[in-house]
């Protein structure tokens, strides 16, 4: 059965809230396509629970903050991976 997207919504807002969760990450969680997480939580969830926006609004703005910081460690990792195969690690 399928959620209306106004409670899928606030289901989404609540497990970013709880968990610090990027949407990348709730949208693996839900199966679901980043697009779809991004416009619920930003744009339905303002007219569903305006309070619980607010509250996800500034767990995402934090996410976009580190963003580039968890892009960087990515990098390393995965540079640091092929450089183990390399060495036949």
């Amino acid at each position: 059965m399928k959620i209306p997207p106004g409670q899928r919504a606030v289901t989404l807002g609540r497990f970013i809230l709880e968990n610090r969760s990027t949407v990348r990450a709730a949208a693996k969680q839900f199966g679901i396509s980043k697009s779809t997480v991004h416009k619920d939580v930003s744009e339905r969830l303002k007219t569903e629970d305006p309070e619980l926006y607010k509250l996800v609004k500034d767990v995402l703005e934090i996410n976009k903050q580190e963003r580039h910081i968890r892009g960087g460690l990515a990098t390393r990792k995965k540079y640091r991976e092929i450089a183990k195969h390399r060495r036949g690690y």
